[in-house]
């Protein structure tokens, strides 16, 4: 099905490689959402910077998408922040805009987009395994399962017009992972059964299969991409 499909966190990680794999497999038009002045992506990809969390950007996402032409017929919600911290020190600002990004924008824009989007169409939020706790993340694992929650509660509302899916990754190769020092990002990768990070790339492949017909009758599921380590 030819049309356009948002993606969120556009410019770096994980989203770059979903929208790079969405515009170079097709037929599909992808439009970036980032926040980063830096985004710069492919001749096939139409860049909007903007900030999710304002009280007008998914009112200029869906402006954007209007202006395309296009039908709408998906939704990647991708951007997400981390302000790791343990639950003593976690201050009320690191709190807030960590649920503010993960959460709260994820669900302001697929409110904003649904009545956009075509019958076959399909929505991927990006979770993460951390949504099962993770030590420090407090604010980031109680973001996550909110948006598992999200996923559940769209996919039962927009059904059967829209599928909603969501992926958890795992330790996955991005700027975010490189952040965790290195004694204990080792630790992680050796309770990985495949014994190495993922890649963004196996991420996007993973979403591009979820908004394609060929995931037609899945809805309201959580998809680990996580090397084996799912729920241990």
């Amino acid at each position: 099905m030819n049309g356009s499909i948002v993606v969120t966190g556009a410019a770096r990680g994980i989203g770059r490689a979903i929208a790079e794999k969405l515009a170079s497999t097709g037929p599909f038009t992808v439009i970036g959402v980032d926040l980063a002045p830096e985004l710069a992506l492919s001749e096939q990809i139409t860049p909007v910077q903007v900030d999710l969390t304002s009280e007008d950007g998914p009112a200029t996402v869906r402006e954007a998408v209007e202006r395309m032409g296009l039908p709408l017929i998906g939704l990647v919600n991708n951007a997400g922040i981390t302000r790791d911290a343990r639950l003593v020190n976690m201050t009320d600002g690191d709190f807030r805009s960590v649920l503010d990004v993960n959460l709260g924008a994820a669900y302001r824009l697929s409110a904003e987009l649904a009545a956009l989007m075509q019958d076959g169409s399909a929505m991927v939020n990006i979770a993460s395994r951390a949504y099962l706790g993770n030590f420090g993340q407090y604010n980031y694992s109680m973001s996550k399962g909110g948006v598992v929650g999200m996923t559940r509660a769209l996919a039962l509302s927009l059904a059967p017009h829209i599928r909603v899916n969501a992926i958890a990754p795992g330790l996955i190769s991005s700027e975010m992972s490189m952040g965790i020092p290195e004694e204990i990002r080792d630790k992680m990768v050796d309770a990985i059964p495949l014994d190495r990070m993922g890649t963004p790339d196996e991420v996007a492949n993973t979403v591009w299969w979820l908004l394609t017909p060929l995931s037609s009758y899945i809805t309201g599921e959580v998809i680990v991409v996580g090397g084996g380590r799912s729920l241990s």
